[in-house]
């Protein structure tokens, strides 16, 4: 298991910190077995969440809920950071969440796990490594449906891993569910800044 002091600090971790956690974090593998389920079907024993938020309708809206995801912009809500916001959407890039909340930082590291790029689809999910509090996977993606709506469509599936995270799940969970309806709004705030 990681060490508290590479997960968890009393004040914002310098860049080369968290570079150096992202360093370390490269060359290991996921932290649980069910990789790439959020494309099929949800393995049992772990928390399943999912939920859409409407973005807008037709082509234009579509390239922008796109454009959105490849900048990470999801991410852009005033209490979560990607470390960072330029690695590119691709199977095996790895980045970090840095997450401030009562009064503590966390760094939890990610890779992503595998890509759509679909005529009517757009984004990825991503993984968690063992420098992470949880343990599962978390699908982003944007669809253009046949009715020409367009939706933000946030999947995930996780457990406690670290200590920390058992110990507080209640709190845990309603980090993650402020998460998603806050990288909601964060995409759509996206979508209405560049119509």
């Amino acid at each position: 298991m990681i060490a508290v002091s590479q997960m968890f600090f009393l004040r914002r971790p310098s860049d080369a910190r968290i570079r150096g956690i992202l360093e370390c974090q490269s060359q290991t593998g996921f932290s649980y077995p069910e990789v790439g389920a959020t494309g099929t079907q949800a393995p049992r024993g772990y928390h399943v969440d999912h939920e859409r938020f409407a973005l807008g309708h037709g082509a234009p809206a579509f390239a922008r809920a796109k454009s959105a995801i490849r900048v990470w912009e999801m991410f852009h809500n005033g209490w979560t950071h990607l470390c960072w916001p330029g690695a590119p959407i691709e199977r095996g890039a790895t980045v970090a969440m840095l997450v401030r909340a009562l009064g503590l930082w966390s760094v939890n590291v990610c890779r992503i796990v595998y890509v759509i790029d679909e005529p009517h689809r757009y984004g990825f999910a991503y993984g968690t490594l063992p420098a992470h509090v949880e343990a599962g996977e978390e699908r982003f993606l944007v669809e253009w449906l046949d009715d020409g709506s367009v939706w933000f469509d946030l999947l995930a599936f996780s457990r406690a891993r670290h200590v920390l995270a058992k110990i507080a799940s209640p709190l845990v969970r309603a980090l993650q569910r402020r998460f998603r309806r806050d990288a909601g709004r964060a995409m759509r705030r996206a979508i209405a800044a560049d119509s």
